[in-house]
Formats: C-alpha cells, structure tokens, sequence
C-alpha cells in the first residue's frame, strides 16, 4: 500500500474514533428505571411516590421504597394538583439547555472535518516534488554528486568529438581567455549520433570536466496534458539555469518537442509547437543567458525544425558514431578496468570481431560475459566467456533443449548450406565465420559472415552479392528436396528490402537511372508507413515494383547456377552440419576442399555481420 492510502485510512481511523469517544462519553450516567406515564399515575393514586422533579415534559422521582424512576408527561393540565393532595414534594427545573461548546462543535465539525481532509490532500500532492500547483515547474535534474562524477577518462572510442567539446570547456574554466579576442562561446551544441553511441555520457563528461552544475532533463519532461505547461517548464528552466550560472542544461531526446512545425494536426496552438517556440526565445531571444550553455541530444537530427539549427541557438553539431576498431578496443578497456581478465582475453581480438558494436553494445558484451563465467563459478572472465557472449548477444541463446525432427533438421542444414556456398563462390562476399543449425533466439539455423575490416560504403556489387546469399537457402531447398517453407521468409523480406533500397534510394537501377524516390518525412500523427509520402506517379510505381522483381529473379538465378554447379559440394557440407551441427571458417573450407581467398585471419580476429535463418 502506498503512504498515500496508508495517511488517508490513518485519518478516518482517528475521525471514527473520535466520534466514538464523543458519543461514548456524552452518554448521561444513571441508574433511574424508565416507566411508562399511565404506570406512574397508577403509582401515584397508591401513594407509592415520594417526590418528583418536573424538567419540562420529563419527569424523575424516587418510590417510598426509594426506587429512581424516570418518564415523560405529555401536556396534562391536573398533574401538579394530584401531586399535591398526594403530598408528594415537588421540584422544578428550567428545560435543559444544551452547552455553547457542544452546539459549536456539532455546528462546525462537518466544516472542520472538510478543511481537514482538504489540508490532507493537498499536503500529499505536494510530497515528494510533485507539487500540485507547480505544473509550470522544470523537472530538471542537478547533478551534483561529485562520488559518481565522469570525466573524460570514462569515455572513449570517440576522440574527434572529445576534441570539439574541449573548446566549451575551457570556456567554462576561462572565459576571458576567448572574449577578449571578441569571441562567442556557442550557445548550444548538438549531439548526433546512433542509439548508445555515448551521447548522454559524453554531456555529463563536459559538466564533470568542466567543475560546473549540470541540468538534466528529457524532451518528453516539458509536454503534459495541460495547454501551457511546456512552455511554462521552459521559462522556468531557464531561470534556474540563470541562477548558476555559468552551468550547463543537457536536454536529452530534444525531437521529442524540437520537430517540425506545423508538421501535424495540431496547427499553431499545438502544445508542443508551444513549448519550440519558447524554446527558440530562451535561446536566442531579447534577454541574454550569458553562461548558459545548452547540449541536446538526438539521434534523429533529419526531423528538427530548422530555426533550431542556426547559428546563435545550436551553433554546432558534433557527430558521435560509431566507434571503429581502435575505438572499440578502447572502450572495451573502460568496461573491462574493474573485471579481472584471463591471460588468453585479447582485448584488440574481440574489437575486430564486433563491427558496428556501440559503448552500449560494448558494455552489455562485457557484462554477459561477466555473468556466463560467473554461472560457471570461474574467478576470471576467459575469451571463451567473451565468445559466447558475444553469440548469445548478436544470435540469441541456444534451444539446445528444442525438440526437432529429423526432417526439419535435415530441411535446415540444406538451408544454410545453401547460403554458405553461394557466399563461397561469389566473389567480394564477406567471408563466413560460422555455420550452426543449433536454435537460437527465433532462428532454426543461422549463417555468420564476418567482415575482414569495416565497411562505411557499399558498392553495387557487394549488395547483388547479399541478395543472391539471402535466396541461396531457398534455391537449396527447392533443387534438393522439392519444396519450399517458411524458413525463407527472413531472406525474402530482406532480400527484397536490399531490391529496393538500391532503386529507391541509392540509385543503382539502370532502367530508373540515378534518382531517389519516395521522401523521408514523417507526420507526427501518422508515423512512418501510412505517411510515407508519394511523389511519383503510378507508372513509375510500376516501373519500380519491375525493377525489384528483375533485380531479385536474376540474384535468384546467379544462386541456382551456383549450386547447380556445385551440387556435390552442397551435399557433402550438408552431412557435415547434420553430423557437428556448428562448422566455423577453416571446417568449412576443409569440407569443401578450398583454400581461403584472403590471408587466414583467427575466427575471433574477424569482425561479424550475422544473418538469421
């Protein structure tokens, strides 16, 4: 139960008990017995009373006997004269009147007990920050725990923009030193870059290097349900900014309220176009923020509105990729400082082996690897740990438990051995590294092709190749069993993705010639597939489902002539998945009797590209 609900039945529990005790203790104490008025005139003919007291209609009295009795007398006029020739002594009293005191308090408690519960509501709304009447409040967070503090140490794998970000550091640490020469420090920087390429880090390595307080706070923290709030958090994180100066104010996520205008169906009056545009006054507005340096970060810089780019409001944009083999090694070494490492770990093998690998991926690598030795009761993490992190990373766990038949393991081990051999014999293919039909993740079998350096263009003929390797699994199951599954449903859908990015986007078609089609832009409303923008007619839509059908059929055809060819060697790399399940580079060669096309690089040295069944 949350101290909300646990306040709240306190306060009823004390309210119910107070009303209790009230009542309790407001009960008059006597021993009088109640009778009915006809049984006492009946006592009072026998002369059996004594005296009595008249309060208005209520009368008491004591029996000879000295018996209490008590009873009401509805208007009877000879009353007092019967008690009078009954000699019975009589007394009188005014009618009771109730106290001041209680007439106040049955007056005023509903209203008491209402201000109460009001306090009491207000008093857990505002708890924990949360206040209720501070919509309008930044929920910017100041770091200021020099125990948790990142430098620059902590982060690495992307000297270059390490390098650019040292100017507004110094800045922070000196500004004379660029003012008298009439400089301009930028006012804001943005961070671009791929998911989990550090760019959060890299903002909080600025404020730990920099010794100044850091805001931080997301985009999606300045939008709520009510109109006016986003720009409201906007002044008001500007005003705090202000105050410590000089400071930094990191906005994470900043397309979250920094896309487009009038990019949706909210028109000018839209929430979040609010909070932009004060968003664009407190950064380059009438007032100055002198010491107030912005950093935002986004992965998704095609989507902001450009008056957000200019000079004077995000003055430079710093790139934040994806670090290369050296910069991987590097990072691998930050993870790794605190992780005691075997003699056979090589930090430099296991960085050529994971190409396109971000900080993020890097750190979950070191961590599972961490996990799987310690599962294994080991005192340090060994390469073969790393290894098999690295597999259960990029491919899935093994299903060695998964029950499957003989048929459909024979059914995958021609799959796969259908895209093996078309990447043997076309030329430029990535070389293969592994060959498993061993279940992992949602894939029956899966084929590794390992990069021997990393790749930042693809060339025509590199993509032709990776069609004709997605259909080689297919090809094998028709021409050997006469049949086709929906194993290959990943490879077609992949295959004709790559189809049409080389006529829609790279302009690799001879028939459509160099130009793009179809515009990436998106509505904030409709997303990326129903809004996809069409700005061609039907018949080059025609022409352009053709192109991508050629381009598949002929990949399909280079395929099935090259295992046509090579039918015998199909056959034989079959058998041998059925009979070790997993092949790697130099079995594969060995079953094929070929000799490998580039100098023999060791397995872990290579870097991985995995392609799923």
């Amino acid at each position: 139960m949350s101290p909300f609900y646990k306040n709240l039945v306190l306060w009823l529990v004390i309210s119910l008990m107070m009303i209790l005790l009230f009542n309790l203790f407001n009960q008059p104490r006597t021993t009088q017995e109640k009778v009915i008025f006809s049984d006492f005139l009946a006592a009072l003919e026998r002369g059996e009373v004594k005296e009595v007291t008249i309060q208005g209609h209520n009368i008491t009295g004591r029996h000879v006997n000295r018996k209490e009795f008590k009873t009401f007398a509805p208007p009877y006029p000879d009353l007092v004269k019967a008690l009078k020739e009954k000699d019975v002594k009589i007394s009188a009293k005014p009618e009771e009147e109730t106290p001041w005191y209680m007439t106040m308090l049955v007056s005023w408690f509903p209203m008491i007990l209402l201000i109460g519960f009001w306090l009491f509501f207000m008093r857990q709304m505002q708890a924990g920050g949360t206040k209720a009447m501070s919509f309008g409040k930044a929920r910017a967070k100041l770091l200021t725990d020099t125990k948790q503090k990142v430098t620059f140490v902590d982060v690495a794998g992307i000297e270059e923009s390490k390098e650019e970000l040292q100017e507004i550091i110094e800045f922070l640490r000196d500004p004379k030193k660029f003012t008298k020469l009439g400089g301009r420090i930028p006012k804001g920087v943005l961070l671009v870059g791929p998911p989990g390429t550090g760019k959060t880090l890299l903002a909080r390595a600025i404020a730990g290097e920099a010794n100044v307080p850091f805001f931080s706070i997301s985009g999606s923290d300045f939008v709520e349900m009510f109109v006016g709030v986003g720009a409201s958090r906007v002044r008001d994180l500007f005003i705090q900014g202000k105050k410590q100066a000089p400071c930094i104010i990191f906005i994470d996520e900043i397309d979250a309220v920094g896309r487009h205008r009038g990019a949706g169906l909210g028109g000018g009056h839209d929430e979040r176009e609010q909070t932009l545009n004060q968003l664009l006054v407190e950064m380059d507005g009438f007032e100055s923020n002198e010491g107030v340096i912005i950093i935002a970060a986004t992965n998704r810089p095609d989507v902001l509105d450009p008056a957000l780019l200019r000079p004077g409001r995000f003055d430079r944009q710093v790139v934040v990729p994806r670090p290369d083999v050296k910069g991987r090694e590097e990072i691998l070494k930050v993870h790794t400082r605190k992780t005691p490492l075997a003699d056979d770990v090589s930090l430099t093998v296991l960085s050529r082996g994971t190409p396109g690998f971000t900080g993020a991926d890097l750190e979950n690598l070191v961590n599972e690897a961490a996990l799987l030795a310690a599962r294994r009761s080991k005192t340090k993490i060994e390469m073969t740990d790393f290894e098999a992190s690295k597999d259960k990373v990029l491919m899935g766990v093994e299903r060695r438990t998964m029950i499957i038949s003989e048929e459909e393991k024979r059914l995958t081990a021609y799959h796969e051995a259908g895209h093996t051999l078309v990447a043997k014999f076309l030329p430029s293919a990535d070389p293969i590294h592994k060959v498993s039909i061993i279940p992992r993740g949602q894939a029956l079998g899966i084929t590794q092709q390992l990069p021997a350096e990393d790749k930042h263009t693809l060339s025509r003929e590199y993509i032709l190749n990776k069609i004709a390797i997605f259909l080689g699994g297919r090809v094998a199951e028709e021409l050997v069993l006469h049949t086709q599954t929906t194993g290959a449903g990943n490879d077609l859908e992949m295959a004709t993705e790559w189809a049409r990015k080389m006529v829609c986007d790279f302009g690799m078609s001879d028939k459509m010639g160099p130009v793009t089609f179809g515009k990436k832009e998106e509505h904030i409303f409709l997303g990326k597939e129903i809004a996809q923008p069409k700005d061609f007619s039907e018949k080059t839509a025609m022409d352009i489902d053709t192109e991508i059908r050629r381009i598949v059929l002929e990949n399909y055809n280079r395929a099935k002539e090259i295992i046509l060819r090579e039918m015998d060697r199909l056959h034989r790399l079959a058998s041998a998945l059925l009979e070790k399940e997993v092949l790697t580079g130099e079995e594969i060669n060995e079953v094929l009797g070929l000799k490998p096309s580039i100098p023999e690089i060791p397995p872990r040295e290579l870097a991985q590209e995995a392609k799923l069944f």
